[in-house]
């Protein structure tokens, strides 16, 4: 059982999707805001190869160098305890937002590949009415499940799950962040 208990634990399609909030510290989430406002992103993400033509900022960061962060360091451990140790993280990137941008339903990996994603939302504060929700979709394309950004909320689901990060709406004047780890099987010895 894990030590770490979800303030929400759902599924689509048997997939999990488990979401967890008050796992770091209001400076942590200040301090990673800050550091990712002058972030060198790029224009270069793309959600999947027929919507190339339409990319997104991301900033990706070596592994070397986000291992020692502390919302790493946290979702390695949340990771840990809910999979008995089965997963080990294998990229780290930070998509950024606003009003007008345009991000498509995706996976994040093939729908047999068994790999998880750890989504945190990083701004310093968030207004439900500014919206940037991730939205999860069952086989059907249907929404499903959907998860506010709130400030250091912590989001890990099937990387096969279907979803899409909305941008903020106009109202905002907000960067909506999001912190994503993704994580592979261990290979069995």
């Amino acid at each position: 059982m894990s030590q770490f208990k979800p303030k929400r634990s759902v599924t689509v399609d048997g997939r999990p999707i488990y979401v967890f909030d008050d796992l770091l510290e209001k400076n942590i989430i200040d301090e990673v805001t800050n550091a990712l406002s002058v972030a060198p992103f790029t224009h270069t993400e793309i959600a999947r190869p027929d919507v190339g033509a339409y990319r997104h900022w991301a900033f990706n960061m070596p592994l070397e160098k986000a291992k020692d962060l502390p919302l790493v360091q946290k979702a390695n451990d949340v990771i840990a305890s809910l999979f008995d140790n089965k997963y080990r993280i294998y990229r780290c990137y930070c998509n950024v937002a606003s009003h007008g941008d345009m991000l498509y339903p995706h996976t994040d990996c093939m729908p047999n590949a068994k790999e998880m994603t750890a989504l945190w939302f990083i701004q310093d504060e968030w207004n439900y009415e500014w919206g940037g929700e991730t939205i999860f979709y069952n086989k059907d394309d249907d929404a499903a499940v959907v998860v506010t950004p709130k400030p250091g909320r912590l989001a890990i689901f099937d990387g096969a799950i279907n979803h899409a990060g909305n941008a903020p709406h106009k109202v905002c004047t907000k960067l909506r962040y999001t912190f994503a780890l993704k994580y592979e099987l261990i290979p069995s010895p």
